[in-house]
């Protein structure tokens, strides 16, 4: 088919689909000005791609040239709205199911050059310490800028066990390259364990399988912890988010009624509301929330509902405030496309986007180190002094004066979400130990 008649194509479908109103005769219609102008447009962008594959150097596949003119469309409109051609269409699908190949990092666009959203736990892009905020400048040596996100992300996939070579920028920090060995990304988007009296639960992105993970995880440290259970710590930090309706799920899960999130579009009948159900998984029992400028999307909307009910205290960094909804929509076997549809409100109608969501305390990811410090005189070095009578045992041996404090295992450049070197987390067990004790001096 010509490319002339597929411009007239295209004019007689958006003829289809624009308003035609009835009116008397003599009396213009409504909006016929604008009308006229999408047709002067239509026939622009068919005689380009006439021109185009008529006289460009190369021959160019009209598929592509359509596919490339959509996604231009699209991108022009936000970092997020987007065209999915059919095999990205099904990459999507699974990927939201929880399981995909290829380097475990979320990802968006800014100023044409891959931005990095988030890794996710225990993939290659988080062992290789890709971080919120890196700059990805060129895949393979093949600059970035001019690419697509579905071009880029589509070139960062491939073959399981293949390499690939992202130069990143982080900073002020001069470029650097780092290779990344491709995998399976099996996400388990719910993981958990106890520390001492208190639960800790980590939720790495919102797909189909959270909210039964989260109940599940809520049940095992009810088993293992039983009375002694005194608070749960919620750690949702470089959680790039996910499905809206399991983020609405979670909330849920710790609110006992009131008003989670709610979405507004272009028309205000489009508003939408969700509320929460009666029942609270934890029973009311203290929780802290850990975010960080790796947390967007579905996890800044439960740290917004649950802060703005004043069901947790949200500690660590500002989220990145992703607050837009898209909506995916499928093309009759062509692929879909991904468009933003709404912005999303927490329930006292704060807008996160752009501004991300403010911890109640601010906590910044640091590197513990012992501090050498000189060996002084106590009670017990006196000559003469009096003994303990309640001490239970052997004295402790204190170290001698220039001896030095036993050796501590280094710490890592980069601490890991709820490893050993966390210190956000160690902040907030802190708080949770803080609140248990007041509340039982409380009922005391």
């Amino acid at each position: 088919m010509k490319l002339s008649k597929i411009a007239a194509l295209l004019v007689f479908a958006v003829w289809l689909a624009l308003p035609h109103v009835v009116v008397s005769q003599g009396t213009p219609p409504a909006g016929s000005g604008n009308t006229s102008e999408t047709y002067r447009q239509l026939s622009l962008f068919g005689e380009v791609l006439e021109r185009i594959r008529s006289d460009y150097v190369e021959e160019v596949q009209d598929r592509d040239l359509i596919e490339n003119a959509i996604n231009g469309m699209l991108a022009s409109l936000d970092p997020h709205s987007s065209y999915l051609n059919a095999r990205g269409y099904r990459d999507m699908q699974v990927q939201n199911r929880g399981e995909f190949g290829g380097l475990g990092i979320e990802v968006t666009m800014e100023n044409g050059l891959v931005k990095v959203v988030s890794p996710i736990d225990e993939t290659p892009a988080a062992r290789a310490g890709l971080r919120p905020n890196d700059l990805i400048l060129s895949l393979d040596g093949e600059q970035v800028m001019g690419l697509t996100l579905q071009e880029a992300v589509e070139r960062m996939r491939g073959p399981v066990n293949s390499q690939i070579k992202l130069m990143i920028r982080r900073g002020n920090q001069e470029p650097f390259e780092v290779t990344l060995t491709r995998a399976v990304i099996r996400v388990q988007s719910v993981r958990s364990r106890v520390e001492g009296d208190f639960g800790y639960i980590r939720i790495t992105s919102f797909t189909e399988q959270t909210d039964a993970g989260l109940q599940a995880a809520v049940r095992r440290i009810r088993e293992q912890l039983g009375d002694r259970l005194k608070g749960f710590v919620l750690d949702m930090r470089n959680n790039p988010g996910g499905l809206l309706d399991q983020a609405i799920a979670v909330s849920d899960a710790f609110l006992e009624r009131g008003e989670i999130v709610s979405t507004r579009g272009r028309r205000t009948e489009d508003a939408q509301r969700y509320n929460a159900r009666q029942g609270d998984i934890t029973n009311g029992l203290p929780l802290v929330v850990l975010i960080n400028g790796g947390s967007a999307s579905a996890s800044e909307i439960v740290a917004g509902a649950l802060q703005d009910h004043r069901r947790a205290i949200l500690l660590g960094t500002r989220s990145f405030g992703k607050g837009s909804v898209q909506t995916i929509m499928p093309l009759g076997g062509q692929g879909a496309i991904r468009l933003t549809t709404a912005r999303y409100f927490t329930p006292s109608g704060r807008s996160i986007q752009a501004q991300g969501i403010d911890p109640d305390i601010v906590v910044e990811q640091a590197r513990l180190e012992r501090v050498d410090q000189p060996r002084l005189r106590r009670e017990s070095d006196l000559r003469g002094a009096l003994r303990n009578d309640q001490q239970q045992g052997q004295p402790q041996q204190a170290p001698q004066p220039g001896q030095a404090p036993p050796a501590q295992p280094a710490a890592e450049e980069q601490p890991q979400p709820g490893d050993a070197q966390d210190y956000q987390l160690a902040r907030a067990l802190d708080l949770l130990r803080g609140l248990a004790l007041y509340n039982q001096r409380i009922a005391n």
